[in-house]
Parts: C-alpha cells; sequence; structure tokens
C-alpha cells in the first residue's frame, strides 16, 4: 500500500513539475499585470508549523554480538504499535539570494505498545517466548537539511536542484518481564539530491512540490531514501498562511557495526496541515 501510495505521489509531482513548464511557455504572451505575486516565491525568511496524520509500516531486526536475532519484525503486526497517529513537522526557509536557498524540517514520532505474543521472537540476543507480554518501543525522527538552487526562476514561479541530509535517528526497544530489554539505537546521515518546484495560482494560492532520493554505501552505513511533498499553500494575509499536503517517507538503513548489525525499513505516508509564517 505505501508503495502504491508512493508512486501516485511522486507521479502527482512530477504532472506539477510538467505543468510548470507549460506555464513558462504560456507566460512568454502573457501581460506583465496579469502574472501574480505570491509571498512564497519571493520572502526571504519562512517558517512552517503543523502536524502530520500518517500510515506507518515498520520492519526491523537486530543481530547481537553472539550472532543470535536477525529475524525481520513487523513492529506494527507483531507488536501492536499504531498504524495511524500524529506527529509533528516543522520546516525553515532562508533565501540566501535570488537564486539559493537554505531549507532545514524537522519530523519526529515516538511510539510504544504493550502485546501478548502469538509467536517467538527473536531481537538480538534475546528470545521472546509466545505467550508472554512484551513492551516495545519505535522512535524515529528525521531532519533534513539543504542547499538549494532554483536553475529556472520568475516572480510566479521556480525550478531548482537541491544537495543535502536527511539525518535519520531510529531508536528501537524490545523488554519483557524475566528476559530483559534489548535495544538498538542508529543515526544514519543520508545523502539526497532534490528537485523543488513552486507556482503562484494568484497572489493568496500556489503549489509547491519537491522529490528527494538517494541510495549508497558508505562506512558502516547502507540504505536509501525516497521523500516527496506536495503541498497546497493559501496566503490570506501578509505574512500569515496555510498549507495542506501529501507527505511520504520511505528509509531503508542497514548498520554493520563490529559489535552488532540492525536493519530497519520505516515507511510514512499521509496528509499534512500547517501554519506559515514568512517576511
Amino acid at each position: 500500500m505505501t508503495q502504491s501510495r508512493f508512486g501516485v505521489i511522486s507521479l502527482l509531482a512530477l504532472a506539477l513539475f510538467a505543468l510548470f513548464a507549460v506555464a513558462t511557455a504560456r507566460a512568454q504572451t502573457a501581460s506583465t499585470e496579469a502574472i501574480p505575486i505570491h509571498p512564497a516565491l519571493k520572502d526571504r525568511f519562512t517558517l512552517d508549523l503543523g502536524g502530520f496524520y500518517f500510515q506507518t509500516t515498520t520492519q526491523a531486526s537486530l543481530t547481537g554480538p553472539s550472532g543470535g536475532g536477525g529475524a525481520v519484525i513487523d513492529f506494527e503486526n507483531a507488536l501492536g504499535l499504531e498504524e495511524r497517529n500524529w506527529g509533528g513537522i516543522g520546516g525553515f526557509l532562508w533565501r540566501i539570494s535570488e537564486r539559493w536557498r537554505l531549507e532545514v524540517e524537522y519530523f519526529k514520532l515516538d511510539r510504544t505498545a504493550s502485546r501478548t505474543l502469538t509467536a517467538d521472537i527473536s531481537w538480538g540476543d534475546q528470545t521472546f517466548l509466545k505467550n508472554s507480554t512484551v513492551n516495545s518501543s519505535y522512535d524515529f525522527s528525521d531532519t533534513r537539511v539543504g542547499v538549494g538552487y532554483s536553475f529556472f526562476k520568475r516572480p510566479d514561479k521556480e525550478l531548482g536542484v537541491g544537495f543535502g541530509l536527511h539525518v535519520a535517528e531510529i531508536k528501537a526497544s524490545i523488554e519483557s518481564a524475566g528476559v530483559g530489554a534489548e535495544s538498538a539505537n542508529v543515526l544514519a546521515p543520508l545523502p539526497v539530491l532534490s528537485l523543488y518546484g513552486t507556482f503562484a495560482l494568484t497572489n493568496e494560492w500556489a503549489l509547491r512540490t519537491r522529490l528527494d532520493w538517494l541510495s549508497l554505501n558508505y562506512d558502516i552505513y547502507s540504505g536509501d531514501i525516497r521523500n516527496v511533498a506536495v503541498d497546497v499553500l493559501y496566503r490570506p494575509f501578509r505574512y500569515v498562511g496555510f498549507g495542506v499536503g501529501m507527505r511520504t517517507l520511505m528509509v531503508n538503513v542497514t548498520v554493520d557495526d563490529p559489535d552488532w548489525t540492525g536493519k530497519a525499513r520505516t515507511a510514512f505516508s499521509g496528509p499534512t496541515a500547517y501554519m506559515t509564517i514568512s517576511f
């Protein structure tokens, strides 16, 4: 389901990029007075604060120093973590110059659950037996920092490319009385390439989209990350506006530490709503 939604949102984002190209061609004959001016395309500083209502899937495995564990565990189905929940999301944009920008975005979600197991689970060097009650947690945060360059820039539209980092932090643990606890903590800085665009429909309404992707192996890390965002912006006031959109974030990461090996695949998909302040 998440893969399908990722494809749909990606196609929508690409369709918006195509719309930009068509609009640009038509704009050559448009009157200058008819060109909309939206704050999202001209304000130097922009702050977004809001929430993300997502559906998530999480699979992870942990191999301990003795070679135990290694089986992939579905944290929602096997351990009872909620599939749908709210998370906070925030972003900051600084237009360094007419074409250069610096962006920061942060998303965080902490989940816990308690469930009686219906099958044995191996996690690290611990085995949690069927019919035992286990407490689990899966905390995830993602910090995106990137620099972008708008290779096409007009008063009512822009297209650009960027390069940056998605710093994903994952903390996963399972514990049970009489057995003990086993946990893993991963901080994975994953570089990404980006394509972004903004298109003003009127002086109050605008569309904004972004695609992030990269896959690589380096040091003890390997994995890939895909991120798609499509937003509709409404600016009824000069310095304050609102936005709604769709986000999909998929992270696959493997860590081959000398003392343990961890693998995690987590995906988030759902609508966002936020307030925008810019000047």
